[in-house]
């Protein structure tokens, strides 16, 4: 029974294309109010407003919004008003829709109707959008991109060094125990000026100087020019001479995408700390041992800054994948890890923990504890992360650094680095 003089409340669902959009307005009964589509313009924007507005939209309460994406202009354009706005997965869309037809019918105008009574139904089920601030959304996305680079970097020094060793070992060997490998500025530039082991073995130590000199190099260039010039010199099998030439102009090739990869990661990782700097939030998390500019950015970018966005610190782990999920039916019960979780934030956590053991005496202690209660090297660190999680919740809520005196208490003293990872 509908109290008279209350608005009845309207719930919206958009199913979103590339170049337009269905939009389904439905109360609190079900009954379809509204249905249009929209271009994905700004035109079209208005169109959603307007309708919207037509349906009691107002600044003090915005309709709701259900939508298959976190990403894009159009979410991006409805945050920007206030409302709450929630990604739904898409293969919950589908097992709504089947709640309302069983012959598996399918269209973007079924779909948006779908979303919208997704929210009229279980909308206390699902979690809108974070209201996180600008800076926050400009931090998360340079360290995503950030992210993004150095897998590609990975992914482009596999395909080199796999191309180099079917025709070019000593290349190999002779970057084998450097940090960076192929990826070093060094090893670079020499295999630019020399993309084929003949080539190599005929470089001079004068240019093998002038190249280290090129790639930035300061220290001990004329006994590293001594030592490649030796190991290029060296008997190595080759491959036919028309066929290394021809892997030599592939060799270039992969070269210039690692190049670019390697371009890409230093400068977005350099605008992403920059950014992650000007945060308030910044010396909360760079405080926790184990995190520097860029790992702290990696971690704003994914809990952003709305302190609303996760009830308590358990939600915070499970969300970060640190918390066990236990499987119990009948006298069976199980305690496990957690596979669905952010990815990202996961990734940075075991880096995290790891930078910790040697920056913290009490996360030794604690990651010590663990293996000799039976944890493997990588469930002890999940562990150690777990806790750094609720740690790092509390210190957010209430505006407080790290205290290594309260994180772990009654540790004895070790001699360790407190300086920032």
């Amino acid at each position: 029974m509908e109290i008279v003089g209350l608005p009845t409340p309207v719930f919206c669902g958009i199913d979103w294309a590339e170049d337009h959009h269905d939009i389904a307005l439905v109360d609190a009964g079900g009954k379809q109010l509204a249905k249009l589509r929209i271009s994905d313009d700004a035109a079209g924007f208005a169109q959603l407003t307007g309708l919207l507005a037509g349906h009691g939209d107002t600044e003090q309460a915005p309709i709701p919004v259900a939508i298959e994406t976190s990403r894009g202009l159009l979410v991006a354009r409805l945050r920007a008003t206030g409302r709450q706005v929630f990604a739904i997965n898409p293969l919950a869309v589908a097992r709504y829709r089947d709640r309302h037809s069983v012959s598996r019918k399918k269209s973007d105008a079924v779909d948006a109707a779908a979303l919208a009574n997704i929210l009229r139904v279980d909308m206390a089920a699902h979690r809108p959008l974070p209201a996180d601030s600008e800076l926050a959304q400009a931090v998360a996305v340079l360290a995503r991109a950030q992210q993004d680079a150095v897998w590609d970097r990975g992914q482009a020094h596999n395909k080199l060094r796999s191309q180099l060793r079917e025709f070019y070992p000593s290349v190999l060997t002779a970057f084998a125990d450097k940090r960076d490998g192929l990826c070093s500025r060094e090893a670079r530039t020499i295999l630019a000026a020399a993309p084929t082991p003949t080539a190599a073995a005929k470089l001079t130590r004068r240019r093998l100087q002038s190249l280290l000199r090129q790639a930035g190099r300061l220290r001990g260039i004329e006994a590293e020019a001594d030592r490649l010039h030796e190991v290029f010199r060296r008997e190595y099998l080759h491959q036919l001479p028309q066929v290394e030439a021809a892997l030599g102009h592939q060799t270039s090739a992969l070269l210039r995408q690692l190049d670019t990869a390697c371009r890409n990661a230093d400068q977005l990782e350099k605008a992403a700390a920059e950014a992650f700097e000007q945060h308030p939030d910044a010396p909360i998390i760079r405080s926790f041992p184990g995190l520097g500019s860029l790992t702290g950015a990696r971690v704003l970018a994914e809990i952003g800054d709305d302190r609303t966005r996760f009830a308590n610190a358990g939600s915070l782990k499970a969300y970060a994948g640190s918390a066990p999920v236990t499987r119990a039916s009948g006298k069976s019960c199980v305690v496990m890890s957690r596979r669905v979780k952010n990815q990202r934030l996961a990734a940075v956590g075991y880096v995290w923990a790891f930078v910790s053991l040697t920056r913290s005496p009490g996360a030794r202690a604690h990651y010590d504890r663990r293996k000799e209660a039976g944890d493997r090297h990588v469930a002890a660190q999940r562990n150690l992360f777990n806790r750094f999680m609720g740690m790092l919740f509390h210190c957010l809520q209430v505006g407080a650094t790290y205290d290594e005196t309260k994180a772990f208490p009654n540790q004895p003293p070790a001699e360790f680095s407190t300086e920032a990872a």
